[in-house]
């Protein structure tokens, strides 16, 4: 029970300004996010046969599942942020809606740890990625090379 209050305290000193500030930044590292993903899906694609030899198989198969799943997932984060930042008028208009503006500070909270959480995963699925895919950038260079 502390804890809740404790978190809820966090969030009580935040402004509207600062929550804005807050979806904003989120938006903008999703929208990187959503291009960086292009760069992906452009690096699976010209190592798409090296990808399918049988000993990556069933590991890029995964990685490739996951960054779709990414792909999707981060959409709907952006919708989520651009709807919580269209209720922001909540916090500023000059009627006291105590209920409201508590749920939308939650909102706010839950909002900050599942952009953080996705953030974390998707860091971890790109490195996963580049571990895959960086030995093969080698070899090819390599064969270039000696041509």
């Amino acid at each position: 029970m502390e804890n809740s209050k404790k978190k809820q305290h966090f969030f009580e000193w935040l402004s509207a300004e600062e929550m804005h500030e807050h979806s904003t930044r989120w938006m903008s590292e999703l929208k990187f996010v959503k291009d960086e993903q292009l760069f992906l899906n452009n690096l699976i694609k010209s190592y798409t046969l090296k990808l399918l030899d049988t000993t990556l198989f069933n590991k890029s198969k995964k990685l490739i599942a996951e960054l779709s799943k990414a792909e999707k997932e981060v959409v709907r984060l952006m919708k989520k942020i651009q709807s919580h930042e269209n209720l922001l008028e909540i916090m500023i208009n000059d009627v006291d809606e105590l209920k409201m503006e508590k749920a939308y500070l939650e909102t706010h909270r839950e909002l900050s740890t599942t952009i953080e959480d996705y953030q974390i995963n998707y860091r971890n699925l790109k490195s996963s990625l580049f571990r895959v895919i960086t030995p093969l950038m080698k070899k090819d260079k390599q064969k270039r090379l000696l041509n």
